[in-house]
């Protein structure tokens, strides 16, 4: 469905050189890269991606729309990554513009159309044919985007954004991007960097579900949010592999509870999900219909034996878990494929694991699409703001609202079931109060204040974990008569893997290992020392981690994701012995 834009041609366009490859590198189309449906759990059939070529221009931050236009970038990746095409760094004093045609198709008209946007750091303004839609987004990891309808007119529409990114000059969520990275920092990324696409909706549309599932009552409870017809009415229906399970129909913005007897409940080890339909009906005439999925689960704390657990489907399972980071050595924060997004969460089930923490970002919707089907727990990490300083009461407010967006564009995961809204201190304010927020706004998961509170920043005394960083540990960390205990992080192996490393002399890592054979000896050890602590009422622990980044040298993979540094057999049996240390009697 992609369409060209205005003087971009792939004839004038050639990708950057990565300072490492990988895999996918070579296999990016320069017209459609990602050209995947980029909201899985809120599907419909009439989509444009605009994903491929627009025009680029990096200006001074105080400019107006630029007069020429002198660089190509395939969106969407960042412009500091060899895949856009670009690769240069972005200061605090520019601002990027991007330009590109479109045509709405015809088969569109009576409907309204939407320009959205997977995710843009940091300051994002759109202009349709010279008017601007909407207001300036503010936000580099929460979802986007503009009713374009009036501004659209026959034939050619052009397309004009303009991002400003302070990174760490400014006071919002960064992550671990930084302008000048070094160690646990890494390259910043600036613009947009995930799917940009067009989206026509009926006047009377569902903008958002909500589903909770409730697998005591045998019931998913659906919110629909619905668009310009609050007194129509939403039916939705539950299906499991096209056979309807349970309907329900309800009014529009209120709670449907859809019957689900005999749910098949979600798991790491069978990740079942059921097939959801909600369809707008007004006047008795379906107006708009969206697919989505969801998995039966429940996560709780509970006490189990001797010590608080958290609780899958009422059992506790031991999660054994990696820290993963997503960044990737040729797009930076943007996998260069689907199948590339999806690699790291195979690899980790490979090696015996059950969890993921999603640490310090948040990812496109389809790795949480591929991490609800291949069954994988998630811990998902906000953001951070920059280390060493607290944010102004502008930059709270609004690292507020977007933690606050992220759980309700999240809220649907199955996978996920822990929340991290601070981690080790890094521009650390109010984690009580944060935590209590998080958990009002989400009862269904888990919250951990500040993970890593042992070692940097403070502990707010609340959330369901007590959770400590321990490098390289594994340590002794234990339950309170409110928490569960979680080793958030540990671990740290490090392997230097000649070929297959970033171009700079400093490398990082917690303990460096002499050679294969070594690491993976060593980090049977660790293990081992992990089972032994779940008697004793550990819960949970994340080793750091799933791949390179960078310089720094800990993770299972290379960052370019070509050499498992240890035999995955080795590693497999030592992660399910953690898991399986769960059926241990408490100590």
């Amino acid at each position: 469905m992609m369409l060209a834009s205005t003087g971009v041609h792939a004839t004038d366009w050639t990708p950057g050189t990565p300072p490492l490859s990988t895999p996918w590198t070579d296999k990016v189309p320069v017209d459609h890269p990602l050209p995947e449906y980029p909201r899985p759990q809120l599907t419909r059939p009439d989509w444009q991606n605009l994903n491929g070529l627009w025009e680029l221009a990096i200006a001074p931050r105080s400019a107006t729309e630029p007069a020429q236009w002198p660089m190509q970038i395939r969106v969407p990746f960042a412009v500091e990554s060899a895949l856009s095409g670009v690769q240069r760094p972005v200061g605090s004093d520019q601002a990027v513009w991007y330009r590109r045609n479109v045509e709405i198709p015809a088969a569109w008209s009576g409907r309204h159309v939407r320009l959205n946007f997977g995710a843009v750091d940091q300051q994002t303004t759109v202009w349709v044919n010279g008017r601007q839609a909407g207001e300036t987004h503010v936000g580099g990891y929460d979802s986007f985007g503009y009713d374009i309808t009036d501004a659209l007119k026959p034939g050619g529409n052009t397309i004009v954004v303009r991002v400003y990114d302070p990174t760490d000059d400014g006071q919002g969520a960064l992550g671990k991007q930084r302008l000048k990275p070094d160690g646990i920092w890494y390259t910043a990324t600036t613009g947009i960097w995930q799917t940009v696409w067009l989206e026509p909706v009926a006047p009377v549309h569902i903008e958002r579900l909500d589903m909770t599932a409730d697998l005591d009552h045998a019931k998913l409870a659906v919110v629909p949010h619905v668009e310009g017809g609050a007194d129509t009415k939403v039916r939705v229906t539950v299906s499991s592999k096209g056979t309807k399970v349970g309907e329900a129909t309800g009014a529009a913005n209120g709670s449907i509870n859809v019957p689900v007897p005999h749910a098949h409940p979600w798991t790491p080890d069978d990740p079942f999900l059921y097939d959801v339909k909600a369809e707008v009906l007004d006047g008795g005439k379906t107006v708009d219909t969206v697919g989505s999925y969801i998995g039966m689960r429940t996560m709780k704390l509970a006490k189990v034996g001797k010590f608080l657990r958290p609780v899958l489907n009422g059992k506790f399972v031991f999660q054994m878990g990696a820290l993963d980071q997503g960044f990737w050595p040729d797009g930076i924060y943007t996998a260069p494929t689907d199948e590339a997004l999806r690699s790291d969460i195979d690899k980790a089930k490979a090696m015996g694991l059950n969890l993921l923490r999603k640490h310090i970002k948040i990812e496109p919707q389809r790795w949480y699409y591929w991490a609800d089907h291949l069954g994988i727990l998630v811990w998902q990490d906000m953001p951070a703001t920059r280390d060493h300083h607290v944010p102004d009461s502008e930059g709270k407010k609004q690292f507020e609202h977007e933690l606050h967006t992220i759980i309700d564009q999240l809220r649907n995961t199955t996978s996920i079931v822990t929340w991290v809204p601070m981690n080790e201190g890094w521009g650390e304010y109010d984690p009580a109060r944060l935590a209590d927020e998080v958990k009002k706004q989400d009862p269904t998961r888990l919250v951990s204040n500040n993970s890593g509170s042992n070692c940097c920043g403070f502990d707010g005394g609340n959330g369901d974990f007590k959770d400590d960083h321990i490098y390289v540990g594994p340590g002794e960390t234990v339950p309170t008569a409110t928490r569960a205990a979680s080793l958030g992080e540990f671990g740290g192996l490090g392997l230097i893997v000649k070929g297959h490393l970033w171009p700079a002399k400093k490398k990082f890592d917690y303990e460096q290992q002499a050679d294969a054979q070594a690491m993976a000896t060593r980090y049977e050890g660790l293990l081992a020392a992990v089972a032994k602590r779940v008697p004793y009422g550990l819960s949970a622990a994340i080793y750091t981690q799933v791949t390179d980044v960078e310089t720094e040298l800990n993770g299972f993979l290379t960052y370019d994701r070509e050499v498992m540094k240890m035999p995955v057999e080795r590693v497999r049996k030592a992660n399910r012995a953690a898991i399986d240390a769960a059926g241990e009697p408490d100590r």
